[in-house]
């Protein structure tokens, strides 16, 4: 496969783990951003549909409190709720390597139509393997998805942002074809 950011492959490719990162970021104390990451997801592009879900416990937070504060009903739920979802709608490349992808994200058990922008690319690798990667970076409102969790800073503003990116960088292998039966 040469090189065509203009196709979308109607084959099956799967998350390649070692290479790919989905997290997000948000405004925190009103003087940076606090990160993280999703370590445990699942990515497929098949039928030139994206789909894929990331496992909220896996977020790799270890401070005991902040972790329980971040998967309790105040942010994820991740009791009620242990998933974020995604499936695209459209998948628009354009010719200069660029994408838009449209489709339904859900966190908390709500879903919200999205939005997300950035590069698309699809090649063979130096190992003969056809890949597919995605670089991908929407904006969200968490009040949308029911997080509405927050803490006035003493000098005014808000301890947590409303805003959150996030960011999707993911590299997919071509699946085997399934053996006949």
């Amino acid at each position: 496969m040469s090189p065509n950011p203009t196709a979308i492959p109607h084959e099956i490719y799967e998350l390649d783990p070692i290479h790919s990162t989905i997290g997000f970021s948000v405004d925190y104390n009103g003087v940076s951003r606090f990160r993280s990451r999703f370590d445990r997801a699942e990515v497929r592009l098949a039928d030139g549909v994206l789909t894929g879900s990331a496992d909220v416990e896996s977020l790799p937070i270890q401070l005991p409190p902040f972790r329980k504060s971040i998967l309790s009903l105040d942010f994820f739920g991740a009791e009620r709720h242990p998933q974020v979802t995604f499936t695209s709608d459209k998948l628009l490349p354009s010719a200069d390597g660029q994408i838009e992808v449209e489709g339904e994200l859900t966190i908390r058990g709500v879903t919200r139509p999205v939005k997300a922008s950035g590069t698309f690319a699809a090649v063979t690798d130096a190992f003969g393997m056809e890949r597919v990667a995605f670089s991908l970076v929407s904006i969200i409102d968490r009040r949308d998805f029911g997080m509405t969790w927050q803490n006035p800073l003493p000098a005014g503003g808000d301890n947590v942002g409303w805003n959150v990116t996030v960011e999707a960088d993911l590299q997919l292998v071509q699946a085997p074809p399934a053996p006949p039966e």
